[in-house]
């Protein structure tokens, strides 16, 4: 896809802005403030959805714990659909910060000689949109609104049953996707802007990679009270969570097992010190019942995996992840600790990758789960609306299963 920004002059990062177009940098640091975090949460999927695919017989501490020259062992593969602004810019963070091998990503873009750059990293790129979601695990659309619904009609029959698209076309509604592809494992990231707060964050001279090693920045892009002026509509992260399990069933395994392995994913042990733990509560667990209702849980055998679950339905209807959510602060406090660690971590990879031989040391990185980091869940989440302006009549009110 071309990129819609390439003969915008006001919108590149070497334009200076005059006094009289203050006005122009609002906007331009808005559309960098949108591809940050959309780059930013993208990772963070990306690696929740790497961790799931580990064999669970090794014992393994998280990937994004892991050291940086461990990380050709990565099996996950991505495929992004269009080689515009958006679309490069998520292809940089997860080759340079995500850490993810050229191998692991392709590109399928009309122009496939607009990305010169790829290549040479090792990432394929070429224009057949079939070719790349039958290869792909998870697939991101980052096309123009206009051209969606023919690569949906293109590629919907080449989709496997474990694959996963994740939508930044913000124009097309979430009901629409599923309705297009004929699938439920979709994401689709919404975005909210918060009158008043600064958008200093999100100045253009900064690429994106360099931006996301900020600490500042991804505190605010965290799904979990954000403090910039962009926010993402917490039932995305619930949506991260039920794909997580999703990918545990396509493996078959018993939900005990997912629940052991998801808890060791976003709640390592290794964070607290001596001193810490006599002074700070256990890390909350997840729990069969953080996700379906008790009458179903209560029906599971030790053996029985997680029902399949429906990621639309997720992001539109209230689950009981999304009551736990709204009501323990240590859940919302664990979580976005998780979020920001696993930027930290990332960056400090990327740092030693780059020829910085003081490695930064893991306690000195690792927010501690536990700690307040200023979230209520009255802040964070208020309550837990149903999205009826996207939902389907035909839905049922809860997410039991």
């Amino acid at each position: 896809m071309a990129d819609l920004m390439l003969n915008l002059k006001t919108f590149q990062p070497d334009y200076e802005i005059e006094a009289t177009e203050e006005h122009l940098l609002h906007l331009r640091n808005y559309a960098k403030g949108l591809t940050v975090n959309a780059c930013a949460h993208a990772v963070f999927f990306c690696q929740m959805l790497e961790d799931t695919k580990q064999k669970p017989e090794i014992e393994k501490v998280p990937l994004y714990a892991q050291e940086s020259k461990e990380k050709n062992l990565r099996s996950l593969r991505i495929g992004i659909i269009g080689g515009g602004h958006i679309g490069k810019q998520l292809a940089r963070v997860l080759l340079e910060l995500g850490g993810f091998p050229g191998k692991n990503i392709q590109i399928s873009t009309r122009r496939p000689e607009t990305l010169l750059e790829f290549p040479k990293l090792g990432v394929n790129c070429f224009y057949n949109n079939r070719k790349l979601v039958g290869w792909a695990d998870v697939v991101f659309l980052c096309c123009l609104p206009c051209h969606l619904p023919y690569i949906c009609l293109e590629v919907h029959k080449e989709l496997k049953p474990s694959s996963i698209i994740y939508s930044l076309v913000t124009a097309i509604s979430l009901p629409r996707l599923k309705q297009l592809l004929s699938s439920n494992a979709i994401l689709r990231p919404h975005y909210t802007f918060t009158d008043g707060s600064p958008l200093t964050l999100w100045e253009m001279s900064k690429m994106v990679v360099e931006a996301l090693k900020d600490p500042a920045v991804v505190q605010a892009t965290c799904p979990l009270g954000a403090m910039g002026a962009i926010a993402i509509k917490p039932k995305w992260l619930e949506a991260v969570f039920y794909a997580a399990l999703n990918s545990y069933t396509c493996q078959d395994l018993p939900y005990t097992e997912a629940l052991k392995l998801l808890n060791k994913v976003c709640f390592p042990e290794d964070v607290t010190t001596p001193s810490e733990e006599q002074m700070s509560p256990p890390p909350p667990a997840f729990v069969c019942e953080s996700f379906i209702n008790k009458a179903f849980a209560s029906s599971l055998t030790p053996d029985d995996t997680f029902p399949w679950f429906d990621l639309t339905s997720v992001q539109l209807k209230v689950s009981p992840l999304s009551q736990l959510l709204a009501t323990s602060t240590s859940f919302q406090n664990s979580i976005a600790a998780l979020y920001c660690n696993v930027f930290a971590l990332l960056a400090a990879d990327y740092k030693e990758s780059n020829g910085d031989v003081s490695k930064i040391p893991l306690s000195a990185v690792l927010l501690h789960p536990t700690k307040n980091r200023g979230l209520t869940a009255s802040s964070t989440y208020g309550t837990c609306p149903n999205n009826t302006e996207e939902a389907s009549s035909s839905e049922s009110e809860d997410l039991n299963t």
